[in-house]
């Protein structure tokens, strides 16, 4: 309902230039702001399968921030919806590890991105109370498990169902004005290195500044994401500060097709500016035009309702569930049973058959439940052929959603969390990419 309250966790810091203002850990409440109706589709969709709950979308605001020494302040954020991606968090029963001896770290390790500093300064800060598993937005993140869908497709068969929100539904709440946190000085030494080219295989987060997604992008497309988690060298020094703007294009574009077929995208960026604050702060002896680079998609969070994959080379693509197929099975195999009307069997049992009487009344119950949910079964008792045509019918909607409808988008709405990573990746051993370049 309107007005409910709201409560969630920072799983990731937020940063300032070079420094986390906000830790992660840290908590925000709410509201629920606005219901807002779903898509024509996906209502007609809930209908035909049985569902006439008038389904709706909560937008929520944010309002106070509590950082993690108990000190509040207010905020206002932007209303927004939770993502398809639930947060996981770690088990407290887990049982703790012996400390293992330290490890050095290699210079490649040494980056603000998901392996840098900030990762292990955020550690420190939060001593244990949560941990947002960041060796990847992959592993941040997650659909529901098996045990949540089951819930989902049992809920979906009622004819009308409470909707909410699940726990550990994440969201993204852009701010609508900005919070101070005072001024920080800088020593000269540590921006030696600023605006300099990232060392090879350097990883940042950064996060999207609009909108992309397989449908409707075409080669050549700009794209821009601006960087959310300062990137640091091997020696610590600053290189990219939060706030600097990627920017690439478009080299591979391809929508969904029928029969499952994935939409694809690839895009990589060229070039990298500071924001204006840190422009002046450049070394006199490093150019001021905005830095020529390389760097591809190294792992992403989705905002379809598709999972994504991302390959080596940057490449995404939505990622199609090969357990789809035991759907049809299943609603083959409760049709067959809503069909099964042997009148000599079922008698042996004690029941008459007949085109109006009670014979096979699971197989109707089950042919109603597939086609139509629990409002199904309910009509399909007052004949056996009403049960086989919802057993059909139900079979009929498997089939076509999970065999011959168009396969899953990739989407990214702005603001979605992505790694990026620097350098041009090397051709596989033993490519003719690799012999050219040996030949030269």
């Amino acid at each position: 309902t309107v007005g409910a309250p709201v409560e969630g966790k920072l799983i990731e810091g937020v940063f300032a230039f070079d420094r986390e203002v906000v830790p992660a850990g840290s908590t925000v409440t709410g509201r629920v702001s606005r219901l807002q109706a779903v898509t024509k589709w996906q209502r007609l969709q809930a209908i035909l399968n049985g569902d006439f709950t008038p389904l709706r979308n909560a937008q929520v605001e944010f309002d106070s921030l509590t950082l993690p020494d108990g000190s509040r302040r207010p905020l206002h954020t932007i209303e927004t919806m939770g993502l398809n991606s639930i947060y996981i968090e770690p088990s407290k029963r887990a049982k703790k590890k012996p400390a293992k001896a330290p490890v050095r770290v290699q210079p490649q390790d040494q980056n603000g991105g998901i392996l840098g500093t900030a990762k292990q300064a955020a550690k420190e800060r939060i001593s244990g109370e949560i941990n947002a598993r960041t060796q990847g937005i992959a592993d941040l993140v997650r659909g529901p498990n098996k045990k949540e869908k089951l819930i989902d497709f049992l809920w979906a068969k009622l004819p009308y169902r409470p909707q909410y929100v699940r726990r550990g539904t994440r969201f993204d709440a852009p701010l609508r004005d900005g919070l101070g946190f005072g001024t920080e000085t800088v020593a000269p030494g540590d921006l030696t290195e600023l605006g300099s080219q990232p060392g090879a295989d350097s990883v940042v987060r950064a996060r999207f500044l609009t909108a992309l997604d397989s449908a409707s992008a075409r080669k050549g497309q700009a794209v821009e994401a601006v960087v959310a988690v300062p990137l640091f060298s091997a020696d610590h020094k600053l290189v990219l500060p939060e706030g600097t703007r990627l920017t690439g294009t478009v080299t591979v574009a391809k929508k969904a097709r029928s029969f499952h077929c994935p939409g694809q995208l690839r895009f990589h960026f060229q070039t990298v500016e500071l924001p204006a604050e840190a422009a002046n702060l450049r070394p006199a002896a490093t150019a001021q035009e905005p830095l020529k680079t390389q760097a591809r998609l190294d792992a992403a969070e989705g905002s379809g309702r598709a999972p994504i994959k991302v390959d080596s080379e940057g490449g995404v693509q939505a990622q199609e569930s090969k357990t789809r197929f035991i759907a049809p099975v299943i609603s083959l195999m409760l049709a067959s049973r809503a069909s099964d009307n042997d009148a000599g069997r079922h008698e042996g049992g004690g029941v008459t058959g007949g085109a109006g009487g009670n014979a096979n009344i699971s197989g109707r119950t089950l042919g109603g439940v597939s086609g139509f949910g629990l409002l199904g079964a309910a009509i399909s008792q007052s004949s056996r052929y009403v049960g086989m045509a919802f057993g059909y019918y139900g079979l009929a909607w498997s089939v076509y959603s999970n065999v011959i409808a168009r396969g899953g988008e990739v989407e990214f709405d702005k603001n979605a969390m992505m790694d990026v990573r620097f350098g041009a990746r090397a051709p596989a051993r033993g490519s003719k990419f690799q012999k050219a370049a040996l030949q030269k």
